[in-house]
């Protein structure tokens, strides 16, 4: 029996209530194949329940990770080679669920095989990879979604939809958060030592929150520490970071990320976006399924999905492993791939927040207020 959660419900979810982008006949459904069989077979798993999409490939290198990937996914074509994958016809979606480092190579070979592209955050950790890619996306007419997960849970999207509906009025600050105990791991992904930065890798949720709410940053500037669960594997940067963001618009925002702390999840969930707008408020929170608003009567209710939507969102007990978000987004994106319409966040929206997270950066190591560079 695989120790992969998907394999250790007490006993069959039930899924309940769900999001839906529509839904076509089986043979009709864009096929997904899948990069990176860890935190990917979180999506094999998401797909039963899409309307739009299918599973129809996985690559990983490892043996345990592809043969626990067919019992998941049975019929599926598997592969360790990366080119073979990309040449079966029936994979219309690349999902890409690789090392952050080796995003931009997979998110290139991928468009330049005629795929379109899902890859989960940060879309690149390495800005000087960024021409490469829009070069590629140009040149093939291939589309890509961004994997931000926390936009596509279900207290985000009901913030996001009351926002849209004009509750909040103009949005004029943003305080988003995603603290996160992380010792656990390093044990299980060590690259993330070496090969990347959480201004990057954690700080990619609460950043694209903001930013989706603000629009463009104009300005970071951030401070940072290392805890000790951060010394005690000997990382090189800073796990615990502290941002206040401008946008170009004027209006504020704050981001928090914590990776070494003792978690309090009954005070603090582990993301959380607290939106202040000019005609009310709300705050969105993950894994809880609670959303709490402002009304427009000047009333304080709160929306709770737990008993629901949770078999969606979660599949059982663990709390965690995004099968719904992943569903969400693979579906909204196979949506805005029928329409025609734009989707978001996609590749210029992504490139614009690594440009966001690479002034984090900056200003981490020089202590001041940094500009984002765009092109």
């Amino acid at each position: 029996m695989s120790s992969h959660p998907d394999f250790l419900p007490t006993g069959n979810p039930t899924v309940g209530a769900r999001r839906s982008y529509g839904k076509l006949p089986l043979s009709e459904r864009f096929g997904v194949g899948v990069l990176g069989l860890h935190e990917g077979h979180t999506m094999l798993v998401a797909l039963r329940a899409s309307g739009l999409c299918q599973a129809v490939a996985g690559c990983d290198l490892s043996q345990e990770k592809r043969q626990a990937a067919m019992e998941a996914a049975p019929g599926i074509f598997m592969t360790d080679d990366y080119e073979a994958m990309l040449a079966r016809p029936e994979v219309q979606i690349v999902a890409i669920y690789t090392p952050d480092h080796l995003h931009a190579e997979h998110i290139e070979r991928a468009f330049r095989a005629g795929k379109h592209v899902i890859c989960t955050k940060p879309l690149i950790n390495d800005p000087a990879d960024a021409e490469r890619i829009r070069a590629a996306a140009k040149e093939s007419g291939m589309r890509l979604m961004v994997g931000q997960s926390t936009r596509f849970g279900e207290s985000f999207q009901r913030q996001r939809e009351l926002f849209e509906a004009g509750q909040y009025g103009e949005i004029e600050v943003v305080d988003a958060h995603y603290n996160h105990r992380m010792d656990w791991y390093y044990k299980k992904s060590p690259w993330t030592i070496e090969h990347t930065h959480w201004a990057y890798l954690g700080l990619s949720h609460p950043v694209d929150l903001v930013r989706w709410y603000l629009g463009p940053i104009r300005e970071v500037h951030a401070y940072g520490t290392t805890t000790a669960v951060g010394r005690e594997v000997s990382l090189p940067n800073p796990d615990a970071v502290s941002v206040n963001l401008i946008g170009e618009n004027g209006r504020i925002g704050r981001v928090l990320g914590n990776y070494g702390f003792h978690e309090l999840p009954k005070g603090r969930a582990l993301i959380e976006c607290f939106l202040m707008g000019s005609e009310g408020t709300s705050l969105a929170r993950y894994p809880d399924l609670r959303f709490t608003t402002t009304t427009p009567e000047g009333g304080e209710v709160e929306e709770d999905y737990e008993h629901s939507m949770a078999g969606y969102y979660y599949r059982h007990e663990l709390k965690g492993m995004h099968y719904g978000e992943f569903c969400n987004y693979a579906d909204y994106f196979a949506s805005c791939l029928l329409s025609g319409k734009p989707n978001s966040p996609d590749l210029e929206e992504g490139l614009d927040t690594v440009m966001t997270m690479r002034a984090i950066v900056e200003s981490l190591e020089s202590g001041k207020p940094v500009q984002i560079r765009r092109p």
